[in-house]
């Protein structure tokens, strides 16, 4: 794969580029005109809104979000790579598991509360980075930060999630984390980071599984119309990008702009200019896990980017046990990948997880209904966690361990 594909790849996965030079010019579910802008973008494709029961789960949240958007946009958040198997088994392997509950514990409410990163929140369920929630719903990360901060929880914030660090840390005053996609001119990088820094985000993510695969996309040649590439750029740092750039320029500048050779190293140069915790996203092997606590890198989140990447990899919930024991208290341990149940919270804790990010869960309520949408699906998760909880016996999270699970 020449250097170009694999950077289209890299930036589609950061939701700012069409797939292989994909032209969706002639595709009507698409926002392709140079001159759309934000408010253009919505959350329904033109469709009459359908008369649907309240959401009481995730799978209503998914199917009133499939309602509602547009067509490419919905499946951009919810298919995976190549056959989906990764996708569909980051789900099935919580299926898989089974509680064991113990009788006649005298429990009969939880306290759901923990700590990330030295930070008290109410519950240990974050939202995770999502890059171009602009085309789920106008409003899109200002939404989500408002709906996290409403729950007291941690909002994961996308270096390509449509706004800017300053726009999101503005939007709301709850703890917030953000994923940092490495622009290759480091002074940008270092100015991006001083910029973190300075809002007030609480701890940098490092995605390191770069890159997305999935028919999908490249079926519905989805894509961001210029003015969102513009912007997304501009508020990384390059502000040389202007909209009176034609999109192939736009376009072949940013196929230069990020680092898209990452090593361990970055992590030396990282830490020398900044002193806010650092995790790791993307790791599944015990190896990678050991070396991430050796160069002092304060959390772990084992992932296999939601099953978008690389079709084969195994269920991040499966390596969790694994990653856990590499660690050894060392390093906060996070897990992100099939959470649709609070029940599969119980289970990514019982494993050894501190918390858990959901992705797509909180990305199809932000389609179909907004910050209510996503405000909505945190309180469902939270309750049914909450149930769980009650159920086998735990007034509080430390009280989650692995006998709770059959062996």
């Amino acid at each position: 794969m020449d250097r170009r594909a694999f950077t289209q790849l890299l930036t589609m996965g950061a939701g700012t580029l069409p797939l292989l030079g994909a032209d969706a010019a002639d595709n009507d579910n698409l926002a392709t005109d140079d001159s759309v802008k934000s408010d253009d973008v919505a959350t329904s494709s033109g469709k009459a809104k359908p008369t649907m029961p309240e959401p009481v789960n995730v799978a209503d949240f998914q199917k009133l979000a499939e309602s509602r958007m547009q067509n490419a946009t919905y499946n951009y958040i919810t298919t995976g790579s190549a056959d989906e198997i990764t996708l569909r088994e980051n789900v099935e392997a919580f299926r898989r598991m089974k509680v064991f509950p113990p009788l006649l514990k005298g429990v009969s409410k939880a306290d759901l509360s923990t700590t990330v990163m030295k930070r008290k929140i109410d519950m240990p369920i974050l939202l995770a980075p999502v890059a171009a929630q602009r085309m789920f719903h106008p409003e899109g990360a200002l939404a989500s930060a408002r709906a996290a901060a409403a729950a007291k929880t941690v909002f994961a914030v996308s270096s390509s999630v449509g706004h800017s660090v300053e726009e999101v840390a503005r939007a709301a005053a709850g703890p917030k984390w953000f994923q940092l996609y490495v622009p290759k001119d480091r002074a940008v990088a270092r100015q991006l980071v001083q910029r973190i820094d300075k809002a007030g985000y609480e701890a940098i993510i490092v995605t390191v599984d770069l890159g997305e695969w999935k028919d999908a996309d490249r079926r519905d040649r989805f894509t961001l119309p210029k003015e969102m590439l513009v912007k997304h750029l501009r508020d990384v740092g390059y502000t040389q990008v202007t909209n009176e750039m034609s999109n192939e320029e736009v376009q072949a500048f940013n196929l230069k702009a990020w680092e898209i050779s990452l090593s361990w190293e970055f992590f030396g140069w990282l830490r020398s200019i900044t002193k806010t915790p650092l995790l790791i996203k993307g790791v599944l092997r015990k190896d990678d896990a050991e070396k991430a606590v050796s160069l002092g890198i304060d959390g772990i989140v084992v992932s296999n980017h939601g099953g978008r990447r690389l079709d084969g990899m195994p269920a991040s919930i499966e390596m969790l046990p694994d990653i856990v024991q590499a660690v050894k208290g060392r390093a906060e341990v996070y897990m992100d990948g099939g959470i649709r149940r609070g029940t599969d919270v119980l289970k990514a804790l019982a494993l050894g997880a501190r918390g858990v990010l959901v992705g797509r869960p909180y990305a199809w309520a932000l389609g179909a209904d907004g910050e209510a949408g996503v405000r909505k699906v945190l309180t469902l998760l939270r309750e049914e966690f909450e149930n769980a909880m009650v159920s086998t016996g735990c007034s509080k999270v430390s009280d989650i361990n692995r006998s709770l699970l059959m062996s």
